[in-house]
């Protein structure tokens, strides 16, 4: 044991001095990683602190969020939905047949030449508006007066001899009377004064005859019309016998319209027609919105065709604008009755459902409270908690000053009406009861609307029509003119001008604004 120990001193003593430096540095080494070690702890601690911060940052932040969505998606469910609308009217109503008829002209008329010649000259333009008796064209009258000039002297010739033919019976006469001659010479020279006087007959018929044929060569318009386009050219020799006319004149004034009547119809009609009462008969366009003219029904066929069970009608239309046309294509509109005191709405209204047809009329003020309605206005109640309260409603308008924001608007909203319909017009509806005039109905945006809906109504612009088709457009005092954001009042012109922008950039703004004033019954909005 003693040799161990003296070893191990030995080998102690043998150590150089900067070993023992080393040895004496050692202890401050193990304190430094004990150090770090804590470091390490307080970092972790800190990051799970910063972590856990975090987190409840951003559950606090979702959970304001979902409240403000909560909270814009029940303003927006409250906000009125824009709609058009149109007022009922009471006034005089036609009970009319729609038909689809063809424009014909009164009168058309082929003109042709009723002598062999040469086409001298085409006094008229094509298209030209001419008169009963104008003259249209020209042919080389002289061999035709030639013929004349030839019956003429024929006429003198025979003149001659028929005198002669006279005086000579009359010598005969006197010598039968004396008894010189037989009464077989007296009766020839009596044949040959007959006949003399007869070939005078004939010599004046060809003279007539030539001078026919003399005015045919001025060839004059039979109608008064207008001239088609030209067939012939100035030069040509033309035939009586051509197939092909001159010229064409159709008479538009008056102008006449073909159409057909079912048979159903036909003895309303005839029955109107045998008490001495003139039927009224409207033209309107092929997109049947356009009035073209205004005539009366001329006649009837005197058949029915079986194959499709009509018959045809006939129309007349003085047609002084011009508006008519040949094989021109209208929608005819035969009116059979003038309905007084009609209550009138337009069909784009009338809604069809369990109970029946109804429309949704219009009515002002707060809508009335629902048995799933707890705010007493039809209005649903906002959210509550602190994603609620900091409502963007506080947030001042689009230019940043509370005093430019928008005036509240007056509020409406829609009752289901059920009607009863007498007669459907085209694009009209004539009401046996369920409303009276001057209501207002709603035509469009009905699919989003639901009884106590509240609404921002816009009165339809009147419609362009013929007679019977305006009433659509009726116009209420008491409606606003802006959609669901613009502003009914002294403002709305402006506001309807920035009716888009307001749509796109006021969002949480009008929507917290409907919410605000929704929830004052007894406030003016």
């Amino acid at each position: 044991m003693p040799t161990l120990e003296s070893r191990d001193q030995d080998r102690h003593a043998a150590v150089a001095p900067g070993a023992q430096l080393t040895s004496t540095e050692a202890t401050p080494v193990r304190t430094g990683g004990s150090f770090g070690s804590i470091a390490r702890k307080v970092g972790v601690v800190v990051i799970l602190a910063a972590g856990a911060g975090f987190a409840y940052w951003k559950i606090q932040g979702n959970n304001q969020e979902v409240a403000e969505t909560a909270n814009r998606t029940a303003q927006q469910a409250n906000r009125a939905v824009p709609v058009t609308t149109a007022a009922v009217a009471s006034r005089t109503m036609p009970i009319y047949l729609t038909e689809l008829g063809t424009v014909t002209a009164y009168n058309t008329v082929t003109v042709k030449s009723r002598v062999d010649g040469q086409l001298l000259s085409v006094n008229v333009q094509e298209g030209q508006q001419v008169k009963q008796g104008q003259t249209l064209a020209m042919i080389d009258p002289a061999p035709y007066e030639a013929a004349l000039a030839q019956a003429v002297g024929q006429l003198t010739k025979d003149q001659a001899t028929a005198d002669y033919a006279k005086a000579e019976a009359g010598r005969y006469n006197a010598l039968y009377a004396a008894g010189v001659v037989s009464k077989d010479s007296q009766q020839v020279q009596d044949s040959n004064a007959g006949q003399s006087a007869g070939v005078l007959d004939a010599d004046r018929a060809a003279i007539q005859a030539a001078k026919v044929n003399v005015a045919y060569t001025k060839i004059a318009s039979p109608i008064g019309g207008v001239v088609g386009l030209r067939q012939v050219d100035a030069g040509n020799i033309v035939h009586a016998a051509d197939t092909t006319g001159l010229l064409v004149v159709t008479q538009l004034q008056p102008i006449a319209v073909i159409f057909t009547i079912p048979e159903d119809q036909l003895p309303t009609v005839m029955q109107t027609m045998r008490g001495g009462h003139k039927l009224v008969v409207e033209a309107y366009d092929r997109s049947e919105t356009t009035h073209l003219a205004t005539g009366t029904l001329l006649t009837l066929d005197n058949e029915i065709d079986t194959t499709t069970g009509t018959v045809k009608a006939k129309a007349v239309f003085d047609n002084k604008d011009g508006a008519l046309f040949p094989n021109q294509f209208v929608n005819v509109r035969l009116i059979l009755e003038e309905r007084t005191n009609s209550l009138v709405m337009p069909a784009s209204a009338l809604q069809n459902g369990a109970t029946g047809t109804f429309v949704y009329l219009v009515k002002k003020g707060a809508p009335p409270k629902t048995a799933d309605d707890d705010s007493g206005d039809g209005s649903t109640s906002a959210p509550s908690g602190k994603g609620a309260r900091k409502s963007s409603a506080a947030k001042p308008a689009a230019g940043g000053d509370p005093a430019d924001a928008a005036p509240p608007k007056d509020p409406y909203y829609v009752d289901v009406q059920n009607v009863v319909v007498d007669l459907t017009e085209g694009t009209q509806i004539i009401l046996k009861s369920g409303l009276k005039p001057g209501d207002q109905v709603v035509v469009d945006g009905q699919e989003k609307l639901k009884k106590y809906s509240k609404v921002d109504p816009k009165s339809a612009a009147p419609r362009a029509g013929g007679k019977g088709g305006a009433g659509a457009g009726a116009a209420s005092s008491a409606q606003g003119t802006g959609s669901s954001d613009q502003t009914v009042g002294p403002r709305a012109g402006k506001a309807g001008g920035n009716a888009a922008s307001s749509k796109a950039a006021a969002g949480d703004e009008a929507g917290a604004a409907a919410h605000k004033g929704a929830h004052k019954p007894g406030a003016q909005q």
